[in-house]
């Protein structure tokens, strides 16, 4: 159905004339005729009829009116919900409790007016791609993965290097130090069940373990944090790799911080440059205030990660 006609419609039934609707929609008389006369077309009734002070709506003309009033105001409420500053600012974390979902927490408590729609997508690949698209604003994810240059169209900046720990449960030989340097890792076991070829993560983990000769195991099958969680707490020979935002409460495990150099994980966040949401505009300027800027020297991060 044509909006333009329903529009006009309503003027002619608001007014009573069509010389004053055309007035109130700056086209011609002419235009207001030609309209009503497909609308009534369209819908097989007359819509008005014609007395001597102007057009008065027929039964059917009547009856029409309210839905074509819903018709307009759902049209209004359809533009409005992706008018820049109206449409909630789409946002991939990952994952709900990993560090971009902390940096998005920050952002909400600092500008707590600006409405967030928080997805979880699984790879980098999905994710890039749901920006290009428009179905996300943007994606914190780790920039510069082998093979996967970011098209021209999206840009980047790296928001945060978190740093990895090592958590061991109670019994394993390197719970009790104060912390922990790559080298002394070499010949322990590191399991990681949540990596899978392709992703960014794995990428990540392949260039720290060549780097300096770990043994990072992904076997699985992978039940989840809490599952792997559990088994670490009981194991002397397991352990993994934790960010500085620890997700064990309630189990006796150890979280010892890695130095000499401490490898960090490099999150950036992603958008299109010709999104023009203002929420994107304010969070990235959140996010470039400093405290979530990259670490200073000390730390380790794969050749290929985008500063």
């Amino acid at each position: 159905m044509d909006l333009k006609a329903v529009r006009t419609f309503v003027a002619v039934a608001d007014t009573g004339q069509f010389r004053e609707a055309a007035a109130v929609l700056a086209v011609t008389q002419q235009a207001v005729s030609k309209r009503i006369a497909a609308l009534e077309r369209d819908l097989g009734v007359r819509l008005f009829t014609r007395t001597a002070r102007g057009a008065e709506p027929t039964l059917d003309g009547q009856a029409f009116l309210p839905h074509a009033r819903a018709l307009l105001l759902a049209e209004e409420r359809a533009a409005a919900s992706v008018r820049p500053g109206r449409r909630a600012l789409r946002v991939d974390v990952i994952g709900p409790r990993v560090a971009p979902a902390v940096l998005l927490r920050g952002f909400h408590e600092a500008h707590p007016g600006v409405e967030l729609d928080v997805v979880t997508l699984f790879d980098a690949d999905t994710a890039v791609a749901a920006v290009q698209a428009g179905r996300v604003d943007a994606t914190f994810r780790a920039v510069g993965m082998p093979g996967r240059r970011l098209p021209e169209s999206l840009a980047s900046i790296r928001v945060l290097d978190e740093p990895l720990h090592l958590l061991t449960g109670p019994e394993h030989a390197l719970a009790d130090a104060d912390s922990v340097t790559p080298a002394e890792l070499a010949g322990h076991r590191i399991w990681m069940p949540s990596i899978v070829e392709g992703v960014e993560w794995a990428a990540y983990y392949a260039s720290l373990a060549a780097e300096f000769g770990l043994t990072i195991d992904s076997a699985g099958p992978n039940f989840g944090s809490a599952a792997m969680l559990d088994r670490i707490a009981g194991s002397p020979k397991l352990a993994t790799f934790m960010g500085e935002h620890p997700r064990h409460t309630g189990r006796d495990l150890r979280l010892i911080p890695i130095t000499g150099p401490t490898p960090v994980y490099p999150h950036s966040l992603i958008w299109d440059r010709a999104n023009a949401h203002p929420a994107l505009t304010a969070l990235r300027a959140h996010l470039a205030d400093g405290s979530g800027a990259p670490r200073p020297s000390g730390t380790w991060v794969p050749d290929w990660a985008v500063a």
